[in-house]
């Protein structure tokens, strides 16, 4: 791609991209050789990317002489929602903020948004192809405090003389094989062996995990952690956040955040991990209402503590879902109101003339798909059927969703 960059930039290749984007660009390739000079491979490619970048990157695609990269490299960038999260609790948690560095820049989406609160970021990226794009992308976007250095983060930690305000790291969680990695030690670059280099030069550490990593885990693995950020954007999280200060030994916070497409805080759930071993759960069977915490909540362990904070009875020490008789709106998660319990199939299609529902399952023998082949039920409507199990028995739940 990188041999095309020139060409990209042309306004009228730019104008063809947004005239075709509508296109099917896998069509595209089949009727022709060559548009405007470049492959018709490359055009498609470009217009794949926008129309990835409409959601995930808006900024991007709004933005004219954006050139797109590989669809893979595209998947693995934070999303906008996510960096631009990122920026924002780092302008109120790091005092100082002149100089930082991403060591893997990759598309630039992250580096963009930290040089609008730094006043100096270096962007680090092994590949000179990629480099260039996200050269020509800040140079598009109006992002000049931003130094580009090809290289690895080894050598550019090791051999900079420069001390930082922040380091930030995202380090690949494939191996060699491709096969996904779950230890921050298996990721590529090795934050475990370059954090002592890096605290030589820096007051903070920021690293980005995947979703998948064990919360604990990375706690293991990582020196002087201070805060972590659950993140999930529309209920799905996105990434694991590990905000680290040089000596820091005092008590780990930890945020459940849930975003908007747009980067918006819809919920916030701080904690620590001492607060949920001393929580303690009420047990009830089912109520008026259920509620499901979001999936941040989940994914940062607060099972007990979402309970008693919202004053909210449990089902199940394993079923991950609360009841109470009084609808308690600001819960950080779905709400559905009970409207029948355990129905047999002949009153399920009676009160399901569609025969269409979303069903879930927490805690129960059955999955989704199981169950509706059992109860001869699709998917569809706005009635939600959900399976779950109390400390007594096992329910099937006919509800509809109030949030």
């Amino acid at each position: 791609m990188i041999e095309f960059l020139s060409l990209l930039v042309q306004s009228s290749v730019q104008e063809y991209l947004v005239e075709h984007e509508p296109d099917d660009e896998r069509g595209l390739v089949l009727k022709q050789k060559e548009i405007l000079g470049l492959p018709a491979a490359v055009i498609a490619s470009q217009l794949h990317g926008r129309k990835t970048a409409k959601t995930k990157l808006p900024t991007w695609y709004k933005t004219k002489g954006i050139v797109y990269p590989p669809t893979i490299n595209l998947e693995q960038c934070s999303s906008e929602a996510c960096a631009s999260f990122k920026a924002s609790f780092l302008k109120e948690m790091i005092p100082k903020r002149s100089v930082t560095a991403d060591l893997t820049g990759g598309l630039g989406v992250d580096s963009y948004f930290l040089s609008k609160v730094f006043e100096t970021i270096h962007h680090v990226d092994e590949n000179e192809a990629v480099l260039e794009m996200a050269k020509q992308n800040h140079k598009a976007l109006g992002a000049h405090a931003i130094k580009h250095q090809t290289g690895t983060a080894e050598q550019f930690i090791e051999n900079s003389s420069n001390t930082f305000d922040l380091v930030y790291i995202d380090p690949s969680r494939r191996d060699q094989q491709s096969r996904k990695v779950f230890r921050l030690a298996d990721c590529s670059p090795d934050i475990t062996a370059l954090q002592s280099i890096i605290f030589g030069k820096s007051n903070y550490l920021l690293v980005k995990a995947s979703p998948l990593l064990d919360i604990q885990q990375g706690l293991r693995e990582l020196f002087f952690v201070r805060k972590v950020f659950v993140v999930s954007v529309s209920n799905e999280c996105k990434e694991l956040l590990f905000l680290a200060e040089k000596n820091y030994s005092g008590t780990v916070q930890i945020e459940a955040v849930d975003l908007s497409n747009s980067g918006l805080v819809r919920s916030s759930f701080i904690f620590s991990i001492e607060e949920e071993q001393e929580a303690t759960s009420e047990w009830n069977e089912p109520l008026e209402y259920l509620y499901e915490p979001n999936a941040s909540i989940m994914k940062a362990g607060a099972f007990k503590l979402a309970g008693e904070r919202y004053q909210l009875n449990k089902l199940n020490a394993n079923t991950h879902l609360y009841t109470s008789i009084q609808l308690i709106t600001d819960f950080p998660g779905r709400i559905f109101r009970v409207e029948h319990l355990n129905p047999d199939k002949k009153e399920l299609h009676n009160l399901l003339p569609t025969k269409q529902v979303n069903v879930l399952t927490r805690n129960y023998p059955l999955r989704p798909e199981e169950l509706k082949k059992k109860l001869n039920v699709r998917d569809g409507g706005d009635k939600y059927l959900i399976g779950f199990s109390s400390e007594k028995k096992k329910y099937l739940g006919l509800c509809s969703r109030i949030q």
